[in-house]
């Protein structure tokens, strides 16, 4: 279904009827900002539309440009289906030379835990993957905390991701790292290109579209999608972003392992899960969980029903 609307206000309008109720946050709606200087209405209009849901500045503008882009190859404005062709993001078609090692489609339940001893117990309630995120500034207690993490999980099956850490990753034999976008950003070529060629797997974070673009650059082996709810464990530069941007999002990094995290629980999994992930992340929920064998079982079984 297409729409043939000619005024850049009414297509603005158009577009933000039509996906207000899915992906405009839970905020009051802005109103609709003044029109950008450009020769292009499509563009003008999405990028409109965006604000007006709710994006933040950096999103807004991708998803103007993807629209635009898309209105081009197609030949006609459409303000029914929001965009999700991996093209019209500038995102190149796989296989790629620069990409890290692959992981499986579905990580499954992915528990992210501050020490070695959560992420050991984990493993060993069977758990198949988690991440060591230990926050740390004395280099000997980090190398002891990756190398314990390394060894404790051995021969359990679980995949282990190291947070941050990536030099005492490879040292430890870990399976992946991963970065936040922070950490990404502070990485020099190299050190990326060390955790390539040592074949250790590297996830990223991300938090709308512009990093999911950032990350999508460097072809990691999974992207993590968050925060979708909110979440008092970390501090986010990002509201929640709720079920339906997830959606939009897993949509568009269709050809990568997708992990939705933040705010998760058994009673939201389900919706979770309708936006076609592999993975969920879970901190608290594990945590605080007795007896721990029960609820991995629980997760385990919710997330294999529906990945299946």
């Amino acid at each position: 279904m297409t729409v043939t609307i000619t005024s850049t206000e009414a297509m603005a309008q158009a577009i933000v009827d039509m996906h207000r109720a899915t992906l405009a946050l839970p905020v009051p709606q802005n109103a609709m900002p003044p029109a950008p200087a450009s020769d292009d209405p499509v563009f003008v209009a999405a990028l409109q539309a965006a604000h007006t849901l709710g994006f933040i500045d950096a999103d807004a503008l991708c998803i103007a440009r993807a629209w635009s882009t898309r209105t081009r190859r197609t030949g006609q404005f459409d303000a029914v289906h929001w965009p999700d062709e991996p093209a019209d993001f500038d995102i190149a078609p796989f296989p790629r030379d620069n990409a890290f090692a692959p992981c499986p489609q579905a990580l499954g339940l992915y528990a992210v835990m501050p020490d070695a001893a959560w992420t050991i117990r984990m493993a060993r309630a069977g758990v198949p993957t988690v991440q060591l995120r230990f926050k740390s500034g004395d280099a000997q207690a980090i190398r002891a905390e990756v190398k314990a993490a390394v060894a404790g999980v051995h021969d359990t099956g679980t995949r282990l991701f190291i947070n941050d850490h990536w030099r005492e990753a490879i040292d430890a034999g870990a399976y992946g790292v991963h970065l936040g976008q922070e950490d990404l950003e502070a990485m020099a070529p190299e050190h990326l290109d060390a955790i390539r060629a040592a074949g250790l797997r590297l996830g990223l974070s991300t938090h709308g579209y512009a990093e999911m673009l950032i990350a999508d650059r460097h072809s990691p082996s999974y992207i993590a999608m968050g925060a979708v709810f909110p979440t008092t464990l970390k501090q986010m530069a990002t509201v929640p972003q709720g079920t339906g941007r997830l959606r939009a999002y897993a949509a568009l990094l269709r050809d990568y392992p997708r992990v939705a995290i933040g705010g998760v629980d058994l009673g939201n999994l389900p919706e979770v899960l309708k936006a076609d992930v592999g993975s969920v992340g879970v901190v608290r929920a594990l945590m605080t969980a007795d007896p721990l064998s029960d609820a991995v079982a629980e997760w385990t079984t919710a997330l294999e029903r529906k990945i299946a």
